[in-house]
């Protein structure tokens, strides 16, 4: 895979392309045609290299630190250089400004138009659109000056960068004031007489693409292809996986929105059930409160609470927790039966004698608690006894 596909478009129309790998380095010599679509294909970054002929450069007053309205200001600042109306044309600026000056590319709608068709034609959309004349390397000292049997490029420091006819480029090195040049002839004529001071002049050179493609730096100073003319295509891939990204998302949410109707569904038949369950315990446990509405829980806690009676008073469970250890002490009484209403505890017991049931009567009594014997009946096995007791002292 190439990581940079170079194409140059001549006035005629034709192409040219080399390509490069990370480094710079050409894959290969320059090409006539266009490249092919396997080539297309493999290129991580497409960069066509326009005539520079059509294309202007010019540096305008940085009149605005956003750059929205840098775009809307520089045409109309421009407008007197320029020989068409602005409608016309489509500007192109500089990402960076430098020193309050911004570089501005200026080239005819219809041009622009023309050449994106033409690259369509050959299966290509570009990612940079530069004029060739940019792609050679700037220099603050030198100009750098491309020759060709009909075409010349030159370029200086910032926005100069030039394409001419190669009889008028004396003329042009003349108003550009070049002090010294480097000259690199691409022709099979002899050396062209340039005025200023020529640090070196390489003739008979072959491969212009080539020595461009040495010459380019990683990231033009600017690139035609913004405004309408922006690229869109190599956002593709990355809007499909953001789509996709966000069709997951809004998937995965309508997941967990399914998930958790799911649990609640589940959790509130968990507590219907439950709460069926604490129904049908208290409708057995106590039957006087199963048609009462309300919390079977509450419920069931009043109904304890009320059981349970005013401790202080001698409710059941201090009853219960007072007399208990006399009914355990001895073997010959056994408790028949317990009836608990109204703060009054009767106890069903089994006695030898009558004696024996007056002792524990005797023995509660002397808790504080009032006892009375209600019942004995003498049978074979002993004397079936009541014992009333209430709360308060005897």
């Amino acid at each position: 895979m190439s990581d940079r596909l170079l194409i140059r478009l001549q006035p005629d129309g034709t192409m040219t392309w080399l390509a490069q790998d990370a480094g710079g380095r050409p894959l290969s010599g320059s090409n006539s045609a266009a490249p092919p679509a396997a080539t297309i294909a493999r290129a991580r970054r497409i960069v066509v290299l326009l005539p520079s002929a059509q294309v202007t450069l010019f540096e305008a007053d940085a009149v605005s630190p956003r750059r929205a309205q840098l775009v809307k200001a520089v045409p109309f600042a421009l407008e007197d250089q320029l020989a068409s109306p602005v409608e016309e044309l489509h500007f192109a600026l500089a990402e960076r400004v430098s020193g309050g000056r911004v570089i501005v590319a200026v080239a005819a709608r219809r041009a622009m138009r023309g050449w994106l068709d033409a690259l369509a034609a050959a299966g290509v959309r570009a990612d940079v659109m530069i004029p060739e004349s940019l792609a050679l390397a700037a220099s603050e000292t030198t100009t750098t000056v491309l020759i060709e049997a009909e075409h010349a490029l030159l370029r200086g420091a910032g926005a100069l960068a030039v394409g001419c006819d190669t009889a008028a480029l004396p003329q042009w090195l003349g108003v550009a004031g070049a002090a010294t040049i480097e000259v690199n002839d691409f022709r099979a004529a002899p050396r062209l007489v340039v005025p200023g001071e020529i640090a070196s002049y390489r003739e008979r050179l072959t491969d212009p693409l080539a020595f461009i493609a040495g010459q380019f730096a990683a990231e033009p100073a600017i690139n035609l292809l913004q405004g309408e003319f922006a690229p869109s295509h190599r956002h593709a891939p990355a809007a499909r996986l953001w789509r996709r990204a966000a069709l997951l998302t809004a998937a995965a949410a309508g997941l967990a929105f399914l998930l958790a109707g799911a649990d609640y569904l589940h959790l509130q038949r968990e507590s219907d059930r439950l709460e069926a369950t604490q129904r049908d315990v208290l409708r057995a446990s106590l039957p006087d409160l199963a048609a009462v509405a309300g919390d079977p829980r509450s419920l069931m806690q009043s109904a304890l609470a009320r059981l349970r009676g005013d401790r202080s008073a001698g409710g059941l469970l201090e009853m219960l927790a007072r007399i208990g250890p006399i009914l355990a002490s001895t073997t010959r009484v056994q408790l028949r039966s317990l009836e608990y209403r109204n703060a009054t505890l009767e106890l069903g017991l089994r006695a030898p004698d009558v004696p024996a049931l007056d002792l524990v009567r005797e023995q509660i009594a002397s808790l504080g608690l009032k006892a009375e014997v209600t019942a004995a009946n003498s049978g074979d096995k002993g004397v079936d006894g009541r014992l009333r007791i209430a709360g308060g002292k005897q």
